[in-house]
């Protein structure tokens, strides 16, 4: 039996695709429900159960996925009773307080196997049915992989939990950047040439934090890179975009790449890292800086080789 805490649209996606027993449990999600609010008209097929609680929910679960945004992780991890079944994260982000990744807040706080779950996947192809290939990263994951791969839901698997935590962060950001750029009007070159400069800062950052540039290089990277910077499904592109037409972006969903942008931050004075990209990405969303002088503060850095 495989467990799914959280019902937002991946959440109820990742129903879709197990095969065998399903029991998920989500805030605005109670028994009865056939659908998830947040992924109408794909109804939960019979092998789902929707739960009243956590316990519930994971009890006898040979897997238990937490499909809840990174700032509701450690909130969730806190009323999971006492289990040895793999936790594995769904989200995305870095702690902005520890600068931990999904599974490595896991591992900080439980003793129970752990990984992630990431890689370049909408929540609408997922319940569709439609081909999906994700990174499952964990310590002695084979297991697992076999238990969460199905005929439409191919798992790849890695031990570097590090670097497909910081692939699957950081390239919410530079998402955020892509849709800013075409938002402003600034055209497909200039978005070709950021996300090229950009991703090549993501990789240091994530190799000073211990991870593996060919990781990076797979789906939990630029695999999902590729998927979310280009797309109106992405919500850190539609944000993007709201940012550089200068409109609010009102939709009342997580955009992950925002926390994320403060983080990286942090993590580049840590390791004491020049990353004009991801840093101008921080100071554009957190309003120190508009979308024209941006562009022109990294047009207008030195000259040098790539």
């Amino acid at each position: 039996m495989i467990a799914i805490l959280g019902a937002g649209a991946f959440g109820a996606a990742l129903a879709h695709a197990f095969e065998g027993q399903i029991r998920i449990w989500g805030r605005g999600l109670v028994p009865g429900m056939t659908e998830a609010p947040r992924l109408p008209g794909h109804p939960f097929h019979a092998n789902v159960q929707v739960t009243a609680g956590i316990d519930e929910t994971v009890e006898g679960a040979q897997a238990i996925l937490l499909a809840v945004p990174m700032k509701a992780l450690r909130e969730t991890l806190g009323a999971i009773p006492a289990t040895q079944a793999p936790l594995i994260a769904c989200c995305k982000g870095i702690d902005p307080i520890t600068g931990l990744g999904p599974a490595s807040t896991i591992a900080e706080s439980r003793h129970s196997p752990c990984g992630i779950l990431t890689g370049p996947s909408f929540a609408k192809d997922i319940a569709r049915g439609l081909p999906t290939a994700l990174t499952l990263a964990m310590k002695d994951g084979a297991e697992t992989q076999k238990r969460l791969s199905s005929r439409t839901l191919r798992l790849y698997r890695t031990d570097d939990i590090i670097g497909a935590e910081l692939g699957g962060a950081l390239k919410n950001v530079l998402a955020i950047a892509s849709g800013a750029v075409i938002g402003s009007g600034l055209g497909q070159s200039a978005q070709a040439a950021l996300l090229a400069r950009g991703f090549a800062e993501l990789a240091r950052l994530a190799v000073a934090e211990g991870a593996r540039r060919e990781t990076l290089m797979g789906l939990s990277g630029m695999g999902d890179l590729m998927l979310t910077a280009y797309s109106q499904e992405s919500r850190n592109y539609r944000y993007g975009l709201a940012l550089g037409r200068g409109e609010n972006f009102a939709e009342d969903t997580t955009v992950e790449g925002v926390a994320t942008a403060a983080a990286v931050a942090q993590l580049a004075a840590r390791h004491d890292l020049e990353l004009p990209v991801l840093t101008t990405i921080h100071r554009l969303i957190s309003g120190e800086l508009a979308i024209t002088p941006a562009i022109d503060a990294l047009m207008t850095r030195p000259l040098k080789e790539e």
